[in-house]
């Protein structure tokens, strides 16, 4: 398994002979937010995009059309939004509800976040992802600890967690780097690896790389403290990360 961080919470995690990417976000400049973490690196076509809520920096529509898909996974309310704009083969999911892709089963998990695409559309679900294949990839997408977590936990090899934002502070419905270090606690994944941090900043913050690093290097510190059997693997935006099999790791 190989999972690439692209960037704030974009993912390309390649499986069993699937790939899929989530909630991309590929422009240098998205509203008032501009991207620091480098270019995005080269994707390619994928089986999927799965997308956690609609939120602008989750749910970025000229960054769809950056990407060769013909799936796209979204949260209940959110398939109108994207067919309305022109895109086909969306699929609507529920939590707890699952879909087949290729070898790999992709079930939306419960988020603890509040979405709405302002400024006139209602409220809708916001979901994690949980990928199952030979091994185990939980995809949190934007959320806050949550009791549910502790059903997730059995035999997963990596979690992707928020730790952080773009602004100079988050709002309720987020994972910071101590609440990321304890939801560990109750997910136990061999290995974790943080998102949504370092890549995007608003107009006016601090782009210095010490900066920007903090909230990774707290959250490292933290998880040696709170789960220390988990590996933490800090990622630069477009680095790869091969992950092992259980059997390989044992080796």
């Amino acid at each position: 398994m190989r999972i690439t961080w692209v960037g704030h919470s974009t993912v390309l995690l390649e499986a069993d002979g699937a790939r899929l990417l989530t909630d991309p976000l590929l422009r240098p400049r998205v509203g008032h937010l501009r991207r620091v973490g480098g270019p995005v690196p080269s994707i390619g076509p994928v089986d999927a995009v799965l997308f956690s809520h609609v939120h602008y920096d989750h749910l970025d529509v000229p960054s769809l059309r950056l990407v060769q898909t013909e799936r796209l996974i979204v949260p209940p309310g959110a398939r109108r939004l994207l067919e309305r704009r022109g895109f086909a083969g969306v699929v609507e999911l529920g939590e707890g509800e699952a879909v087949s892709i290729d070898a790999l089963r992709v079930r939306a998990t419960h988020a603890d976040h509040r979405a709405q695409r302002l400024p006139f559309s209602p409220e809708m679900p916001a979901l994690g992802y949980l990928v199952e294949g030979s091994q185990r990839v939980y995809f949190a997408g934007d959320t806050d600890i949550f009791e549910g977590m502790r059903e997730l936990a059995h035999a997963l090899d990596a979690a992707l967690l928020p730790i952080d934002g773009w602004g100079p502070r988050l709002g309720p419905g987020h994972l910071d780097p101590q609440r990321a270090a304890e939801a560990l606690q109750l997910l136990r994944p061999r290995l974790a690896v943080p998102i949504h941090w370092g890549t995007y900043r608003r107009l006016g913050l601090s782009r210095d790389s010490s900066t920007l690093r903090e909230p990774a290097a707290r959250f490292e510190r933290l998880a040696a403290e709170l789960a220390p059997d988990v590996e933490v693997r800090l990622l630069a935006p477009g680095e790869r990360l091969e992950v092992q099999s259980r059997e390989e790791a044992r080796l």
